[in-house]
């Protein structure tokens, strides 16, 4: 027990002093953030739903503390299948021809400022576009960048919001929004990203 005591000791002096320089270093992480991420995108309008997996990037820079200008893009190559048996859940990832390639740019306000962690709510503009391809998923995502003024492209709107946590400058960030695509109306899909930040 007297170990354990003096380890803890040990720990607690030093974590409150890296702890309380990563505090007081808060406003030095506060001008830019880039990050990768996951991209879950679930076509609503079909019966049934399509999921569709991928990956994506995104950059942005604050034009104050608590406003971000941030742009992103996803590429999403994946489809989930998921069936439901007697004895659960099945579900299998499959490459699809139908690649969905989404860019969107917009302002993110930011909560929270001054602590590890924080919400944040956005609004962004942009497209998607959907191409048919049967390449691997690098020569399919360049083709479909070749194909966002020829291809199917639509107009689209992106209202989300998240949470995000740093230690420093790497943190770890998800958001959950609606992207709406305009074809015949208005197109709601749900949309989830998560991955790693890191602000500079």
């Amino acid at each position: 027990m007297k170990h354990f005591a003096v380890l803890a000791a040990l720990f607690s002096c030093l974590a409150v002093p890296s702890f309380l320089a990563a505090q007081s270093s808060e406003s030095t992480y506060n001008h830019a953030e880039v990050g990768v991420f996951a991209d879950y995108l679930r076509f609503g309008q079909t019966n049934p739903n399509i999921n569709f997996i991928g990956v994506g990037g995104r950059a942005g820079f604050n034009v104050h503390p608590n406003v971000q200008l941030e742009a992103e893009m996803a590429y999403d190559f994946k489809r989930n299948f998921t069936n439901t048996f007697d004895n659960g859940i099945s579900t299998s990832f499959v490459t699809t021809r139908l690649r969905p390639l989404t860019g969107l740019f917009g302002p993110k306000f930011q909560a929270g400022t001054s602590g590890p962690f924080r919400g944040f709510i956005t609004g962004k503009v942009g497209f998607i576009n959907f191409t048919k391809t049967t390449q691997n998923p690098p020569a399919g995502f360049t083709s479909s960048i070749g194909n966002i003024t020829d291809g199917n492209t639509k107009f689209a709107l992106y209202p989300g919001g998240g949470i995000e946590g740093f230690w420093g400058p790497v943190g770890l960030r998800l958001e959950v929004g609606d992207e709406i695509y305009f074809a015949n109306g208005a197109r709601n899909n749900l949309r989830v990203t998560l991955g790693p930040s890191f602000r500079f």
